[in-house]
């Protein structure tokens, strides 16, 4: 992919922008969307453009369903049970490398830093990410932390393979860890440490090891689509667009956003909620990158670092190009992408 042509959807997004899309019988076109994961922050972005009414001001009837993991949303993606999920880019190039005919594709950024991390204790043994060599990491098998992990440990000059991997359901596992079973845990940074303070353990007593301060250049999740869904190029730029315009609104205001939350799950902890939206919003979207290009876009270098990353990683047999996993022709035009002052 050519550097111009990341720059076309300034462009191309204006053509749409004056009015929104419409079926031709005047009703909402039904799209279907996974969030990848249960309602928390990661997803407000989404349930705060559908609680503004966002979706259907673009002519979308947009339903948003929970998800198990972002191994799972491609595959529903894949299957074309879903148009679009939040997932994981590189488990995504992972799944398109092992399925060729699948031709999914990345058509918007949602974390412009990757928050893969290794969270460890401030006051135990582990005092630099070298130190991780030979230790016991809570980490399931299709944790994108625990996946891309030996891309992390060769930047930081250490071996990964003598690591001891803990598979423990992640609520049992977190309250094990607490309990000193466990050197270190694989997550999500903001995941990590808001089930952790949940738990007694706050951010005071914890040492995080994000891996994209650590070396890795990686996208972390973005929006992940299937062939039959981005023919329907009208209702993906309108999907795209206000999921933009929802996730700007929260970057803006993550009060609003964990108060979407609570009113999607009213069993959630609102306070915790905007605290975790605070967190994804400082640490993976308030970005030089961001505040630069907008809100979904994404830069060559950063596009091959991902699949370069992926591929050292995940062992893969063959490389694909930019081309084959993102595409910037459904992004909104570069005024509707920018953040709020």
């Amino acid at each position: 992919m050519q550097r111009r042509s990341l720059l076309r959807a300034a462009g191309a997004g204006t053509l749409v922008a004056a009015t929104p899309f419409v079926r031709a019988q005047g009703s909402l076109k039904p799209f279907k969307f996974n969030l990848g994961w249960k309602v928390e922050a990661s997803g407000a972005g989404f349930l705060l453009a559908h609680q503004r009414g966002y979706y259907k001001d673009a002519g979308l009837d947009v339903a948003i369903d929970t998800g198990n993991g972002s191994t799972a949303a491609i595959s529903l993606v894949g299957s074309g049970a879903y148009d679009v999920a939040s997932a994981d880019l590189s488990s995504m190039i992972e799944f398109n490398v092992a399925n060729p005919q699948a031709g999914l594709k990345a058509v918007a950024i949602q974390y412009d830093l990757n928050p893969n991390s290794i969270i460890v204790r401030k006051d135990g043994a582990i005092k630099k990410p070298a130190d991780l060599a030979g230790k016991t990491i809570l980490g399931q098998p299709f944790n994108a932390s625990r996946k891309l992990f030996p891309v992390f440990a060769k930047a930081q000059g250490f071996d990964p393979s003598g690591v001891k991997w803990e598979n423990v359901a992640p609520d049992i596992g977190d309250t094990r860890f607490v309990k000193g079973d466990f050197d270190a845990l694989a997550y999500f940074y903001f995941t990590g440490l808001l089930n952790l303070k949940a738990r007694g353990m706050g951010a005071e007593q914890l040492t995080v090891f994000r891996f994209s301060d650590h070396g890795m250049k990686s996208y972390g999740n973005g929006l992940v689509a299937n062939p039959k869904s981005m023919e329907q190029a009208d209702a993906m730029r309108a999907f795209v667009k206000a999921t933009t315009r929802g996730w700007i609104d929260c970057i803006a205001d993550p009060k609003a956003g964990g108060a979407a939350v609570k009113t999607r799950e009213p069993l959630a902890n609102q306070a915790i909620e905007t605290e975790r939206l605070q967190l994804i919003v400082d640490g993976t979207m308030k970005t030089a990158d961001v505040r630069a290009n907008g809100w979904g876009a994404a830069t060559p270098a950063r596009l091959q670092a991902t699949i370069d990353e992926t591929v050292a990683a995940f062992g893969l047999k063959s490389t694909p190009s930019v081309a084959d996993f993102f595409s910037d022709r459904f992004l909104p035009s570069a005024t509707d992408r920018q953040l709020k002052a």
